[in-house]
């Protein structure tokens, strides 16, 4: 009986068609990096080459920048892991023009040009606009703790963590021998040793101790503005846990951008939750006039309020800017444009953290860590433009 089986033959001539061109599917990610790389003035990166083509032969630039974009819309950030896909994966293999950079040159290449590479975020968000997906009429700001580049930390806090686990067998064995409980104070849990270690060695001096939902964690602030459809406005990083001094400098800067990619359309209404608020806050006048709509309660407790009856906007001049601000909020308007928060800013981050597990930062200092925030939030609005189908030049 003869089979009928596709042929699987590894010695033919041709594994893959002999174009790079018939690698991959139309509509493929690779292709519209590689074309939307060729939309940016990378000019400024050929600077620090020779012209008179004298020295070491050099990978491209613009083959550079479209690797890094292409792998940081993956997830994939790692430079090592990088270079391997160049020579096993053949979408990889499309962007990179068959060319393997090892990782020491992308690593090279990324710390370099850091300064050019935050300069796409706004060549990217023009591109947007250009699209038609950039509307400012509601916008919303938020912040996410990221973990900071601690790998050697997190061996010294696994090491602590087995060294007191040691100690406690050791004193329950002894405990089990002679029948008594050891003198002494009970030692501590391994965690608790752990959580020691994490204060007292710290491999990236700028990062500090930061509260999320699963606990604390050594890392950094990443704040975003965000539209209604999930362009990212502005982004930056503070080492400051509390979001409260982060609302009119992210505004100002969602302002600053709004005017370099020459969007005609000012910003409306900017949502925020109760980690912004404050009495100053509310009666400092944001830039680009923007009316301000924050929380004056914790998520859960600013729900339910908003499942009251709504109340008419409030007639007294006798409240503060924040129990004007809560009332405001109760509004039938208020709670209509409130809601839009967590169909903004919150998903954005769940695209950016679960999707596409970025979560920590790879390079060290708080500078550094701006820089990569800067290019994961750029490479998140090519992703929203791909998507889109509405690039300006398909």
């Amino acid at each position: 009986m003869a089979y009928n089986f596709l042929p699987c033959d590894r010695n033919q001539a041709y594994l893959l068609p002999p174009s790079l061109r018939d690698w991959l599917p139309d509509g493929h990610l690779a292709w519209f990096v590689l074309d939307a790389v060729e939309q940016l003035d990378l000019q400024p990166l050929y600077a620090r080459y020779r012209s008179d083509g004298i020295g070491n032969t050099a990978f491209n630039p613009t083959m550079m920048v479209a690797l890094l974009i292409y792998a940081y819309c993956t997830g994939e950030r790692s430079s090592r892991r990088i270079e391997r896909s160049c020579e096993s994966d053949v979408a990889y293999r499309v962007v990179a023009a068959n060319q393997v950079p090892d990782h020491t040159t992308l690593s090279r290449f990324r710390k370099d040009n850091e300064r050019h590479l935050k300069g796409l975020f706004l060549a990217i968000l023009r591109l947007c606009a250009e699209a038609g997906l950039v509307k400012l009429g509601v916008v919303s700001l938020d912040g996410t703790k990221m973990k900071a580049c601690q790998e050697r930390l997190e061996r010294e806090q696994e090491q602590a963590r087995e060294a007191q686990r040691e100690k406690i067998n050791e004193r329950e064995n002894k405990e089990k021998e002679t029948g008594k409980t050891p003198r002494g104070r009970k030692p501590k849990s391994p965690d608790e040793v752990s959580d020691e270690t994490a204060k007292a060695n710290v491999t990236d001096p700028e990062s500090r101790i930061v509260k999320t939902r699963k606990g604390y964690e050594q890392g950094y602030n990443a704040q975003t503005v965000v539209t209604k459809e999930q362009i990212i406005l502005a982004a930056d990083v503070t080492s400051q846990e509390n979001d409260q001094k982060q609302l009119h400098p992210m505004l100002e800067q969602a302002e600053s951008n709004r005017r370099a990619t020459a969007i005609e359309e000012k910003l409306g209404v900017a949502l925020a939750d109760a980690g912004y608020c404050s009495d100053e806050n509310l009666t400092t006048k944001p830039s680009g006039d923007v009316e301000l709509l924050v929380a004056t309660k914790k998520d859960w407790k600013q729900r339910q309020a908003l499942k009251e009856p709504p109340r008419p906007a409030p007639m007294t001049a006798a409240l503060s800017a924040t129990e004007s601000m809560e009332q405001k909020l109760l509004t039938q308007r208020g709670r209509a444009l409130y809601k839009l928060r967590g169909q903004t800013v919150e998903p954005v981050f769940g695209q950016i953290k679960s999707c596409r597990g970025i979560v920590r930062f790879v390079r060290r200092g708080l500078e550094a860590a701006r820089g990569e925030w800067l290019f994961i939030c750029t490479t998140h609005n090519i992703l929203k433009l791909w998507r889109s189908g509405q690039a300006a030049w398909v």
